[in-house]
């Protein structure tokens, strides 16, 4: 190493100019160096740039790019523009003469420096410049306008040279203070990390013109007396105060900084994960040393005035990694050491393996180094390779760097707790950044796992085989992904590249890492499954449609809140023929059933499996199947309770590609899930009926859950349909259920507050009678009539009694609303016309007094449930005077009073239920029940006595 003597001044002791400026000059000599490297490794283009940018801030030309105006401020300290730059200048206007500034004249720009990796072996040619404007800090607010626009102009120029130019307005006083609103220099670091900041500016800074940093003459073991030291430079005049800048020191850095300097690279390695690797791993070293950290520019600074100039040893890349290697090998921590030095090899960017008939500066590094590490050919080969790496390699790598990062986040979480540095900003971030982390690296049942975070450009293959078989243990079948095109016969000499219960998953799985893309073909062996060619295509361009990469940026809006489902794919019958008998046979059922929940005579449920894939709002891709004949059922209560959960429904879409009747499954699926959706997630919410085959499925909300009933037969449903409600909820019908019957003209009608009464004529004098009550409640009846008439009167005097009953609990001025009741007609289906229904008047007679009045009334009783009594033409029949002799004697009564004694039914008129139901919330339906059963009671007796 070369040394050229240690340089120790004392201020107390004297100081001697010769050894300040030797030390300046040492400085310059390394900025020197760095700058012919960066100048070194760029295109001609870019390298004209970088020579051409002091110049374009000293002068104000008009035909110089970044003209803004004359009076923009310009007039770079001490500069002397060399013949190169004059050069590039005058190639680009053949008329610009360079002239020197006036006496007297004060230059406004004091210094420009580039930061960051240029010039050192991170350097590629995707760097950008990043270059601090530091300016005089009496700027006005128009001139610092004229200075940004000025800046952007020249970034401008920059871009159309295919070079990414930032500059940065800095005012050196007010930065020392810490006072500025912009990110200078770690990309985007926030306000809050000044030391970290000035750290890295001193040791990665370049000057390209302008005044020093007075920070260079400052000794280390000085650093915490920084103030008084650079004072006693500047007022016993050992320096001018124009030759240099005062940035400030980088002792006592607070340790709220590097868990700001953590979340940050954190945010980053999500993305890109080796170049925030390494610094991760600094700020772990920093954190470790706190309160006494030694930062990496104090090192820099102490072997300068060493006399420790080998320039590649101050390399700041090669000094990153030093520090980090001593301290991995003290903790004895050999395989996060190898994780540093792969990413080092990378982020430096050069083929050892190849050989090359240049050697430059990078490469020699980079040979010393891998010399060190005993790395030899093969492994050199690999990390040359990568490019080319497959997927069993980016797995194995990408293990290594989620642990790092996962070890990262857990670390500067327990540091800032312990230093008592988390504020309520830092810790929202770090609960985002550990919602982040989760979303992008945490496994999960469903989830697809994304292995690929910036480790190798292309994971495509250009063949895949994919392959059903059996598990050994159960006989479970199960999918795997193999590289190539197999046989059956090969099949058990290679190692799959995945395996998967279900074929979405695999395929998921292979989209969402790229290694299948467009151009990906397939060898096939579907096993015992219906898969088929054409269908594995279809699926692959399917979620490459669907789910197109890269998935949009994830959002600090969205991490915000706990995560919900954005889009829901469902792909319908995968590897699944539902109609395998008439594929075989090339038939197909003729049948007016085409519905897919009940195709055919046969009622077929043709939906056996629904695969889901969702991309939730945290960008997580997750699968589930349905399977079995109730695959639709679960996947639709899940949408609909995930939609309510979240007050939104997702994006749908559905899809399917079987062999028979594909495109008519996925329509009937998507329809279903969207009428459902309608009417269960409105507002009111409604019910929901469909028809699953031959039985039938009733969807409600209950406890802020989708309940799901299922009703085996007519019995059942009509059953369901008469539940009393606690209040109104409309009942809707999904558009095949109940075809043909005359439910599915008669629920439709329900209106609330209304009682609506039908009735339907049938062969042999017999007729069935169905009404809707005011709350939707559906009571029927089948019964025997002489004439429409005589068929209705009874009920409609049964009911209008039960209206004046409630009428009487009602305020005086609430009269009974004749348009509260409806009767319609059912009529049969003639003569090509379908079932209808016509709305009848209300029969004339419907109040006639003529009716024989029999009115019973219901009071608590023991253990045999309510007493009755029963009056017949004012008489009073009662059960403490009958007992079980009630409705015998009763039915006597009545047959003594028909001429005759003709048994035809008896109906009851008026039915009084107020000391059972004092609260007067029973429904109408309530009240028919109960009348049925009085009704069937009294009838049986008077055919029992006839």
């Amino acid at each position: 190493m070369q040394s050229h003597g240690e340089i120790q001044p004392r201020i107390e002791e004297g100081i001697d100019r010769k050894a300040l400026n030797t030390l300046r000059k040492r400085f310059m000599a390394v900025n020197a160096t760095r700058l012919r490297r960066v100048l070194q490794t760029l295109p001609t283009r870019q390298y004209n740039v970088l020579q051409l940018v002091p110049l374009l801030f000293d002068v104000n030309y008009p035909l110089l790019p970044g003209f803004v105006s004359r009076e923009t401020p310009c007039g770079l300290a001490s500069f002397e523009p060399e013949t190169a730059s004059l050069q590039i200048a005058q190639n680009l206007t053949r008329s610009f003469q360079y002239r020197r500034h006036p006496a007297g004249f004060t230059p406004q720009i004091q210094a420009l420096y580039l930061m960051g990796s240029g010039g050192t072996i991170g350097q590629s040619d995707q760097s950008d410049l990043d270059i601090w404007v530091c300016h005089t800090p009496d700027l006005s607010a128009t001139q610092r306008d004229e200075l940004s626009r000025k800046c952007q102009a020249i970034s401008d120029w920059a871009a159309s040279q295919n070079c990414e130019a930032h500059f940065h307005l800095v005012d050196p006083i007010s930065f020392a203070q810490g006072a500025r609103d912009n990110a200078l220099g770690i990309e985007d670091c926030g306000s809050t990390q000044h030391y970290l900041l000035l750290d890295e500016f001193y040791r990665t800074a370049i000057l390209l013109g302008g005044r020093f940093p007075l920070w260079w003459l400052v000794p280390v073991y000085e650093e915490a007396r920084y103030a008084h030291y650079t004072e006693q430079l500047i007022t016993k005049r050992f320096i001018r105060t124009a030759d240099s800048l005062d940035f400030g020191h980088v002792a006592n850095i607070p340790a709220g900084e590097f868990v700001g300097a953590g979340l940050w690279q954190l945010f980053k390695g999500i993305d890109s994960p080796y170049k925030s690797v390494l610094k991760l791993l600094l700020t772990e070293v920093y954190s470790s040393e706190h309160p006494q950290v030694r930062c990496l520019s104090l090192d820099f600074k102490q072997a300068i005035f060493a006399g420790q100039l080998d320039e590649d040893e101050l390399d700041p890349y090669v000094m990153l990694y030093r520090r980090l290697e001593r301290y991995l090998l003290e903790r004895g921590e050999s395989e996060r050491l190898e994780l540093v030095r792969r990413c080092l090899y990378i982020k430096a960017n050069v083929r050892l393996s190849r050989r090359s008939g240049m050697m430059d500066w990078k490469r020699n590094i980079m040979e010393k180094l891998v010399r060190e590490w005993h790395w030899g050919p093969r492994q050199l080969q690999q990390m040359d390779d990568r490019t080319q790496w497959r997927i069993r390699e980016v797995s194995a790598e990408r293990r290594q760097l989620v642990n790092e990062l996962t070890h990262s986040y857990r670390l500067l979480s327990q540091f800032g707790r312990s230093q008592d540095v988390i504020n309520q900003v830092s810790a929202r971030d770090l609960s985002l950044l550990g919602r982040r982390l989760y979303a992008a690296f945490e496994r999960k049942a469903g989830k697809i796992e994304f292995i690929n975070p910036g480790i190798s450009p292309d994971l495509s293959e250009p063949v895949l085989t994919i392959t059903q078989s059996l598990s050994a243990d159960e006989g479970e079948p199960y999918w795997s992904l193999y590289r190539g095109t197999l046989n059956a016969q090969e099949l058990a000499d290679h190692l799959p590249l995945k395996r998967s219960r279900q074929l979405l998953e695999l395929l998921a799985w292979g989209q969402r890492n790229g290694v299948i893309d467009a151009a990906t073909r397939f060898a096939l062996h579907p096993g015992d499954s219906a898969l088929t060619e054409y269908e594995l295509n279809s699926l692959v361009h399917c979620l490459r449609q669907q789910f197109p990469l890269p998935l949009p940026a994830l959002t600090e809006t969205a991490l915000s809140r706990a995560s919900e489902p954005c889009k829901v794919l469902l792909l319908v019958n995968i590897g699944l023929d539902p109609l395998p008998g008439n594929s075989q046979k090339n038939l197909h059922l003729i049948s007016s059933h085409t519905d897919a929940l009940g195709y055919s005579g046969m009622r077929d449920n043709l939906i056996l499996s629904i695969d889901q894939i969702t991309l939730n709002s945290w960008n997580e891709l997750l699968v589930h199947q349905y399977s079995g004949e109730e695959a639709c059922m679960q996947a639709l209560q899940d949408y609909l309770t995930s939609g309510r959960e979240h007050q939104r429904l997702p994006e749908l879409e559905v899809r399917c590609f079987c062999r028979n009747r594909a495109s008519a499954i996925a329509e009937r699926v998507e329809q279903l899930f969207r009428d459902a959706s309608a009417h269960l997630l409105s507002s009111p919410p409604e019910r929901f009926l469909l028809q699953l085959q031959n039985s039938y499925r009733a969807l409600e909300w209950q406890d802020e859950q989708i309940s799901m009933q299922t009703l085996a037969d007519r019995d059942q449903l009509l059953r369901y349909l008469g539940k009393p409600q606690p209040r109104y909820s409309k009942l809707a019908l999904d558009n095949y259920a109940l075809q043909g019957q005359d439910l599915a003209l008669i629920l439709p009608q329900d209106q609330p507050g209304r009682i609506q009464l039908f009735y339907r004529l049938k062969p042999q004098w017999q007729a069935e009678i169905s009404l809707l009550d005011e709350r939707g409640a559906l009571w029927s009846t089948r019964q025997s009539y002489r004439d429409e008439q005589t068929l209705l009167l009874p009920l409609l005097r049964f009911l209008q009694s039960i209206r004046l009953r409630r009428q009487a609990n009602q305020p005086l001025d609430s009269s009974v609303n004749e348009d509260d009741l409806l009767v319609y007609a059912i009529l049969p289906a003639l003569d090509g016309n379908p079932l209808r229904i016509e709305q009848r008047p209300l029969p004339r007679g419907g109040m006639d007094p003529d009716i024989y009045a029999v009115q019973a009334i219901a009071e608590p009783g023991g253990r045999r449930g309510p007493r009755v009594t029963i009056f017949c033409d004012h008489r009073e029949f009662s059960e403490l005077e009958y007992g079980e002799r009630l409705f015998r004697e009763v039915a006597q009564h009545i047959l003594s009073r028909r001429r005759n004694r003709e048994a035809y039914p008896c109906y009851i008129t008026d039915l009084d239920l107020s000391a059972v139901d004092p609260g007067g919330r029973m429904q109408t339906v309530q009240y028919l029940r109960y009348r049925q059963q009085l009704e069937t009671a009294l009838n049986n007796a008077m055919q029992a006595l006839s």
